[in-house]
């Protein structure tokens, strides 16, 4: 790959450019470089558990000087959605408080209670999952046939010890007592590379196209998927969940495959 023609890099954010509270030491001179060089980036993540407002926080605290405009996530694309599919509907959100919040500012109407007159489930990855939150959607998706949504199909995240279980674990639990599987909106589906394209060309770059942006991640079956799919080029970092082994036997394709972004920093230097 020709790097110095990629003009929107779009990071994943655990496991690429961080493993838990550990940010990885070569991450602050490769974004300064890529602004030096007039070209742009992006964070972009599934997690849906933290609003925009709390990674910039993150980032911040790990050297990172970051601001709302540089993200997008899974709760962006899963709002466009909603308004798109289910806008007026009451929606039950299996979500953290963050993701509650966000939804609420964008005008959708939020319950967290089970209601006879709920007309569809939202699924976030929750980090402050209850047994009643999963008994309240076990009940709306065994007695009702309403559409059931999820930000993301992640099994796990990545932290600094190991990992945790994510959106897509807590959709095949669902699934073992429901039956049921939700539509996914985040990575591997296009939206979310195509929605930075698409701001990044009207607000900052009007070079920027999905032919020279790079996504770049450390999960096969989301970041690199969701680069192939939505037609960018893509980089696979073996510095989270990834092993060579699994990139070698993956039906996903990345463009070019690095250890981590180190070795993207001295690709674009």
């Amino acid at each position: 790959m020709d790097f110095k023609s990629i003009r929107l890099f779009l990071f994943d954010m655990d496991g690429t450019i961080y493993l838990g509270n550990n940010l990885f030491p070569y991450v602050p001179e490769l974004l300064r470089i890529i602004r030096e060089q007039g070209k742009n980036y992006l964070f972009m993540t599934n997690n849906s558990s933290k609003n925009i407002d709390g990674y910039v926080n993150k980032l911040k605290s790990l050297g990172i000087d970051a601001t709302r405009d540089d993200f997008v996530n899974s709760t962006n694309v899963t709002i466009d959605y909603i308004h798109a599919n289910l806008a007026g509907k009451k929606l039950y959100v299996l979500g953290t408080n963050a993701l509650k919040d966000a939804f609420r500012e964008a005008n959708i109407n939020v319950c967290e209670d089970y209601a006879e007159d709920i007309e569809g489930v939202v699924m976030g990855f929750d980090t402050e999952l209850t047994f009643k939150k999963l008994d309240d959607v076990s009940k709306l998706l065994t007695e009702k046939d309403i559409p059931y949504i999820a930000t993301n199909p992640d099994y796990v995240c990545p932290t600094e010890y190991g990992y945790v279980p994510d959106c897509g674990s807590v959709a095949d639990m669902l699934f073992n007592a429901t039956g049921k599987r939700p539509v996914f909106i985040g990575k591997p589906e296009p939206a979310m590379p195509l929605y930075a394209v698409e701001k990044i060309s009207k607000e900052r770059d009007p070079l920027v196209t999905k032919e020279n942006t790079l996504v770049i991640g450390d999960r096969l079956y989301t970041d690199i998927a969701c680069g192939i799919n939505a037609g960018t080029k893509s980089l696979l970092v073996l510095s989270g969940e990834t092993t060579q082994k699994m990139a070698d036997e993956s039906e996903f394709k990345p463009t070019e495959i690095f250890k981590d972004c180190s070795v993207l920093l001295e690709k674009i230097k």
